[in-house]
Parts: structure tokens; sequence; C-alpha cells
């Protein structure tokens, strides 16, 4: 059930990441399971760089697309950013044994979530990032909060 829906516009990738600096600011973060929505290109993997930044990640934050999980850890945070892209059966997850990950403690960051089915448990929140067809900077950004927590990291 979406406890809140709101839309946002990013028109650059500077707008993404003062989203994703507010959304930083949230206690809540450090705990929240945030599904990515979007097609190749749209700028999940973009968003999650700029979050893990704000939350104090340093070094380099690749994409999971081949690794399926990359974790990120620092003084106060533990965050997971998972790529299901290549996942051809949901049960994959199960095999993997993210489950485990998921019931935990820690920031879970998941692109493609759909790919997995489901067997994903439902998010906090759930962003969807769809670029405009006329401007190629331009992102128009759906974000559906289903947990109270969810709510919390809407800036």
């Amino acid at each position: 059930m979406i406890l809140e829906t709101r839309t946002y516009s990013w028109p650059d990738e500077a707008a993404c990441a003062a989203w994703a600096q507010a959304m930083a600011a949230q206690p809540a973060v450090h705990d929240a399971n945030i599904e990515l929505r979007g097609t190749l290109g749209a700028g999940k993997t973009t968003f999650v760089r700029h979050l893990l930044r704000a939350l104090g990640v340093e070094g380099r934050i690749k994409s999971p697309s081949y690794a399926i999980v990359e974790p990120y850890e620092t003084t106060s945070l533990k965050a997971w950013h998972f790529d299901y892209y290549r996942f051809g059966d949901p049960r994959e997850w199960e095999d993997a044994g993210f489950r485990e990950l998921y019931a935990g403690p820690g920031l879970k960051l998941s692109e493609w979530p759909e790919q997995v089915g489901a067997l994903m448990p439902p998010p906090d929140l759930r962003l969807s990032i769809d670029p405009d067809d006329a401007d190629p900077q331009l992102r128009h950004v759906r974000a559906e909060a289903l947990t109270s927590t969810g709510r919390e990291l809407l800036p």
C-alpha cells in the first residue's frame, strides 16, 4: 500500500545530487530499503552514487551490474547497492542469500527489483526515474512511500 506519492523534476545532475543530499540528511535513511526503477541510463546508479557520497562513502562507488551487490561501510553506515538486471529467475535472489541481508539493519538500494518479483521484500521507498524525451538532462521522478520510513525520506 502506498502511503504517499510525490513527483519531482531534476533538470540536471546537480538537482539529482541536491535531492540525494536532502535524503542523506534524514536519519531514517540508515536503515531503509529503497527501490530504483527506470530504463537503462535513466540515472538510477547516478542517484545512488550521490546518495552514498552524501552519506560519507569515500573511494570508488561502482555499479554492481556484474557483481550484483556492492557493500559500503562508514563509521555510521552499512549499505548495499544491488543490481538485479541480469537475473533470469527470481529464485537467484533467494539462492544468493540476499534474504538475510534485507532482513538485517542497513541501507539497501535495489536497481531492477522487478527481476526478483514477489520474493523481494516491500520497499520503504520506490523511486521511478524517467528521462525526458525532449531534454536529455531532465529526469522525471516519482517517489512512492510505502512505509513511514519511506515517508520520512521524502524531501
